[in-house]
């Protein structure tokens, strides 16, 4: 349950009647426990930010080394922050969209551009290592303006 002082005693109560709750349900909580742990320890090494390191380490050998460090800080500043520690098999569309509009929004349409094709290379990526099972940047195909477009009439 933890140790006194860090944890309190109401603390230990309430762990304990949670514990019994579950064993009331034939479930072991120690068993249970495990199984979070590496329930979350299988989605970190599945998440976004993940994958999108071990793409960059795999392919980055064959760029020059500029277009490599102008990849890698784009995910670092523009993708990471927002999708990073997601599951890459659970980001949607709508979820892509959003960050790429982050990008657009502060005027760097090229870049949300670039972005939404990194995107794309990483989760075809996770696809082919199999740990994802689609890839939904195509989806946003004509979801941003094309670039050079200045918004203005």
């Amino acid at each position: 349950m933890g140790v006194y002082p860090d944890v309190t005693l109401s603390v230990a109560r309430n762990k304990r009647y949670e514990a019994r709750k579950l064993l009331s349900n034939d479930v072991d909580p120690a068993m249970l426990k495990q199984v979070t742990k590496r329930a979350s320890r299988v989605s970190a090494e599945n998440s976004f930010e993940a994958i999108a390191r071990e793409w960059y380490a795999k392919f980055s050998g064959e760029w020059v080394p500029s277009h490599g460090e102008k990849i890698i800080r784009r995910l670092e500043r523009d993708l990471f922050p927002w999708i990073g520690k997601r599951p890459i098999a659970e980001i949607t569309a709508p979820e892509l969209l959003a960050v790429l509009r982050r990008i657009e929004n502060r005027g760097a349409l090229d870049t949300a551009h670039r972005a939404h094709q990194n995107c794309g290379q990483v989760f075809r990526y996770a696809i082919a290592t199999g740990r994802a099972e689609r890839d939904p940047s195509p989806d946003l195909r004509g979801a941003l303006p094309p670039a050079g477009y200045s918004g203005s009439s």
